[in-house]
């Protein structure tokens, strides 16, 4: 198989092989993945969209419904959905495609999931590479769904360019934790599950977090966070955040943001990765002999890539 040719060609099996070989810690499937994205100029035209929420509130049923409504403007959607890892074998629950069942069978539609390995920001050092290769697939939104949250799961922030953190009713301790962490990041606030008996005690936490994000300063200078309610067994209240999340792309690009996030989303990726593979003395050595700017520079300009600088250092 010629994965090149068939990524172009958006063969779903072949961006399935990209993202097993972008996943592994083989040194030749390492070369090859950095070789093969090297052949792709970074899409500008997709929207990356961060999901994330306690357990049980519901993450694979939104997106579901919310992968749906992309679908039928005529878009195509990849969602990479991490999985918890297992301690003893690394290995992931991957539960996400049997509970996406009708967005699995959607032709434009790829679902992948895929294990953490323990990275406590909710998503592994490869997620990035995974998003480039459903990228230059051709995919048009491609949203990530990441574990749970916390404090220290913010890392997914620093890969997508819109963030939804959903939230239910009685929530407790993690509730608490939320409001101390992610919420800061959050673009969209989502409170799911409002439908039956259920639909008063929604009202009431859109409130609470109406009144939390009011006191919070706002992430950026363009955007407001916003607080809304919806029902993914009822199908209600989806498509009005997918005009929110179509509203605060088109807002970012206009505004220039957009250009200037996935830059700095690049360099602190870039850093990320060389600090972990080649360790903290390696790393603070080439801070300190200020190679590191010239290092990061060739890598964004694509005269050299982290691969190689990888093995040369």
């Amino acid at each position: 198989m010629n994965i090149y040719n068939e990524l172009i060609n958006k063969n779903n099996k072949a961006l399935s092989k990209a993202i097993t070989l972008a996943e592994s810690t083989l040194e030749n499937d390492q070369r090859f993945i950095s070789n093969l994205l090297s052949k792709f100029p970074e899409n500008q035209n997709t929207i990356r969209i961060g999901v994330t929420g306690i357990p049980g509130v519901g993450k694979s049923s939104f997106i579901e419904k919310f992968g749906q409504t992309f679908i039928n403007q005529g878009k195509s959607v990849a969602v990479l959905a991490i999985d918890p890892s297992s301690e003893k074998t690394s290995g992931s629950i991957l539960g996400d495609k049997s509970r996406m069942e009708k967005l699995s069978l959607e032709k434009n539609a790829f679902i992948r999931p895929s294990a953490n390995n323990g990275v406590l920001g909710g998503v592994s050092n490869k997620t990035r590479d995974c998003i480039l290769l459903c990228e230059a697939a051709g995919y048009d939104i491609i949203i990530i769904e990441t574990v749970g949250v916390g404090q220290s799961e913010t890392t997914v922030s620093k890969l997508v360019d819109i963030m939804l953190l959903l939230t239910i009713t009685g929530a407790g301790d993690q509730l608490q934790a939320i409001k101390r962490g992610i919420i800061e990041l959050a673009h969209l606030i989502i409170v799911t599950k409002d439908d039956g008996d259920n639909k008063i005690k929604a009202k009431q936490t859109l409130i609470e977090f109406k009144n939390i994000i009011s006191i919070n300063p706002p992430i950026d200078e363009i955007w407001l966070p916003k607080v809304v309610k919806c029902s993914s067994i009822n199908n209600d209240g989806i498509d009005e955040i997918n005009t929110i999340v179509n509203q605060f792309d088109n807002i970012s690009r206009r505004e220039n943001s957009f250009i200037k996030k996935r830059k700095k989303q690049e360099i602190f990726w870039i850093k990320k990765v060389l600090k972990d593979e080649l360790g903290n003395q390696k790393y603070s050595k080439l801070k300190e002999s200020k190679k590191l700017d010239d290092i990061i520079n060739n890598i964004v300009s694509g005269k050299n890539d982290l691969f190689n600088i990888i093995q040369e250092y």
